[in-house]
């Protein structure tokens, strides 16, 4: 226990043990990627183009989609190059600048989409007050507390579990440098890193998903409220979509922490890994365009000026 060997790079093994279906999964996780980049693009320009759009639920959105794009390609382009290369390696530094920026992020979606919820219940349930109420400032610092909150919790993670004395053992058994598969690799306690870990779980997974719960009763209590149906429909589809995106993104999230031991095994998890990470990311600018008449009637418009300058 005395002796460790310096580890100066880490080997992903993840879903390696099923070589056949290497070039599949690349080509697979290629699409999904150029979709991602496509669509969450797309999302963030148009709110960005349309005036109409200038309001605090696409602020929000824009956010998402930006967190969506950049938390991607924090690990899916090096998860591409792993997919077809023999030696499945990476470097100290580009495993850490991978945990820190990936678990970041991950933690500020969490956070965000609280904050995504905290504006759909103002939206609907005070409705008169709302643009007094979510103003430019207070979003900025909303979505500016859900970033800080998240990068600071990674870097804290991070530093802890990268100062850590490693066995000689630098096979990281997943797709990623995933902090828990790391921890695996440790020689020394790690109680102080499970105790961070747990609080940071609390904080930032359980406590926005109750956050999110209570505000959607509250929402569902003011609709249930409203006489018409063509009210209560109308009201409910202003946040079907973030709900959509919330029961995604904490579904699998709990699935996959909160599964049975007895039905645990490395091939689901690592599946799972991708739905959460990639499929996830891939299906917001999906739900938020297909199920989002603001958007539909933006893309109208600018495609309509558009076609009306080049007849000009």
């Amino acid at each position: 226990m005395g002796n460790h060997s310096i580890v100066t790079e880490f080997f992903l093994m993840g879903l390696s043990r099923y070589p056949e279906l290497q070039l599949s999964l690349f080509v697979l996780c290629l699409i999904m990627y150029l979709i991602i980049l496509l669509g969450n693009s797309f999302l963030i320009i148009i709110s960005i183009l349309d005036s109409r759009l200038h309001t605090p639920m696409y602020f929000f959105l824009g956010n998402l989609s930006f967190l969506d794009i950049c938390y991607t390609s924090s690990f899916i382009p090096s998860m591409l190059i792993t997919f077809m290369s023999e030696r499945k390696s990476i470097s100290f530094i580009g495993c850490a600048l991978q945990m820190v920026i990936s678990l970041g992020l991950g933690c500020t979606e969490c956070v965000l989409l609280a904050m995504m919820a905290y504006d759909r219940y103002i939206a609907i349930c005070n409705p008169l007050r709302y643009p007094i109420i979510m103003n430019r400032t207070l979003c900025v610092h909303m979505a500016a507390w859900s970033w800080i909150i998240g990068c600071l919790f990674s870097l804290l993670q991070t530093v802890l579990a990268m100062v850590l004395p490693f066995c000689g053992n630098n096979v990281i058994d997943h797709l990623t440098c995933e902090i828990l598969a790391l921890l695996k690799l440790v020689c020394s306690d790690i109680t102080i890193n499970v105790l961070v870990m747990t609080v940071g779980s609390i904080v930032l997974l359980m406590l926005p998903l109750l956050l999110i719960f209570i505000s959607y009763v509250f929402i569902l209590s003011s609709i249930l409220r409203i006489n018409s149906a063509e009210g209560r429909k109308k009201a409910f589809s202003t946040c079907s979509a973030h709900l959509t995106v919330v029961i995604l993104f904490y579904g699998s999230a709990l699935f996959m922490y909160m599964k049975p031991k007895s039905k645990d095994t490395k091939t689901s998890d690592e599946i799972i890994v991708l739905f959460y990470g990639v499929v996830t990311p891939m299906m917001n600018p999906i739900i938020y365009s297909l199920r989002n008449k603001e958007v539909k009637e933006a893309v109208k418009n600018i495609l309509s000026k558009h076609l009306h300058l080049q007849k000009i």
